[in-house]
């Protein structure tokens, strides 16, 4: 099977190349990718290249495959598997595998699998550690968003707290509490926003802080407040752009501070906003990854001792909360569709992997098979008055609250430019 992929050969060093795929074999599994979502984690490693800590020190003789939040079908099962799997099915993957205690990961570190890549072959190791999962929905592109969705309902699992005159740690979010979630107008932000005030544990109020107005302006359209009191939630949107950003949250929370914190950005001023909102017992959740190994904010440790607030990070999410995650989706719970401002086909891949944070708006979705530039969802009614099939996907977002869908996806796939193999 020959493949056409987005390689890793260094830093900065992205290529698309064409070349020839292992036989699947008796223990693999050849597949074709349809989407992949382009995420900040790839942005880090093709800057870092081998110094990242899941690229292969010899990527630049070995290159890996980029792009981890992919999605496609089956097309041929190796003897070891077909008990499990047919051609056929739909598929998302969970890229920590953890194999043997290792970090390498698809998207990251191996040859022949990626997401940036029409075909793939997916190694016995992704099986074996349960990270190939079945897709009983339509739309490919919710599939490949089931994988940030997860770091997200990872990040709410994974906060603690503890009760007076107790050691023990009781997980997840409070129920019914306060909870802040600071610079959160972005894609991650929002898809945090639905699973608090949509999924099965639920804050009393939310407060959502950015300094884009624009940013949160959109967020307010698609998560209104009004919608999210017909769910039991107080939600607010608040731009702290100002001096006085702590004082307005605390005001918010009624003087009771935030019994959780979600830092969706690594800015280190930003941390030190979310530690002097938490309430006694408030766990400070640092989401956001720094590309900076030496990042670092001061702590209120007077807090830390007598108020007992804390700390926890995650990265990535379990394949349990990737099965959450679709289970959500599949019944309508939650709709990380918002999260999509851009589309783009594999020729877009590598200019906006490698210029990601100065590209505005929210996830960059790629279509492997297809051949046209990063569009924003937003240009398509001005871009569909000279294009007829750009002015099909505007109307289809149209009646979609102006986000990616199902029918916008199967024109792409049906009528954009298909990529040409070498």
């Amino acid at each position: 099977m020959r493949t056409t992929a987005l390689r890793l050969y260094g830093k900065d060093d992205l290529r698309l190349e064409s070349f020839n795929l292992s036989p699947c074999g008796d223990d693999g599994i050849i597949a074709e990718v349809v989407c992949d979502s382009i995420c900040m984690s790839s942005y880090k490693a093709a800057k870092q290249g081998c110094d990242h800590k899941r690229v292969p020190k010899d990527c630049a003789t070995n290159p890996p495959i980029i792009g981890h939040e992919f999605a496609g079908r089956i097309l041929e099962v190796g003897k070891k598997w077909q008990d499990q799997f047919k051609p056929g099915d739909h598929f998302g993957i969970q890229p920590a595998l953890m194999y043997k205690g290792s970090l390498d990961a698809p998207g990251y570190s191996f040859t022949e699998i990626g997401g940036d890549a029409t075909y793939v072959r997916i190694p016995s190791c992704v099986m074996e550690m349960d990270c190939l999962l079945k897709y009983n929905g339509e739309a490919f592109f919710m599939a490949s968003l089931s994988e940030p969705m997860s770091c997200l309902i990872g990040a709410c699992h994974a906060q603690y707290h503890l009760k007076p005159g107790s050691y023990e740690h009781h997980m997840e979010i409070i129920e019914g509490g306060n909870c802040a979630c600071l610079a959160a107008a972005g894609p991650m932000g929002l898809g945090l926003i639905d699973y608090l005030v949509h999924g099965p544990r639920k804050p009393k109020r939310i407060v959502v802080t950015d300094i884009d107005q624009p940013r949160l302006d959109r967020a307010r359209a698609i998560l209104s407040p009004e919608n999210a009191a017909k769910h039991g939630v107080e939600l607010v949107y608040l731009n702290t752009k100002t001096a006085s950003a702590v004082a307005d949250m605390m005001a918010l929370s009624q003087g009771e501070g935030y019994n959780d914190v979600f830092v969706m950005a690594p800015v280190a001023s930003l941390v030190e906003q979310a530690d002097a909102i938490l309430a006694r017992d408030g766990c400070l959740n640092f989401f956001a990854g720094p590309t900076d190994p030496s990042f670092s904010a001061k702590l209120n440790f007077y807090n830390v001792h007598y108020a007992g607030t804390h700390i926890v990070g995650t990265s990535g999410g379990t394949t349990d909360d990737i099965r959450e995650a679709l289970d959500l989706m599949s019944k309508g719970i939650i709709n990380p569709a918002m999260m999509i401002t851009h589309i783009g086909g594999l020729t877009a891949a590598k200019d906006s992997t490698l210029n990601l944070p100065n590209i505005p708006g929210g996830k960059k979705l790629i279509y492997t098979h297809q051949d046209f530039p990063l569009t924003a969802i937003a240009d398509l009614p001005e871009l569909g008055k000279n294009n007829p099939v750009y002015a099909e996907l505007a109307e289809a977002c149209a009646r979609n609250m102006g986000m990616w869908n199902l029918e916008a996806e199967k024109i792409v796939l049906e009528k954009m430019p298909k990529l040409k193999v070498n």
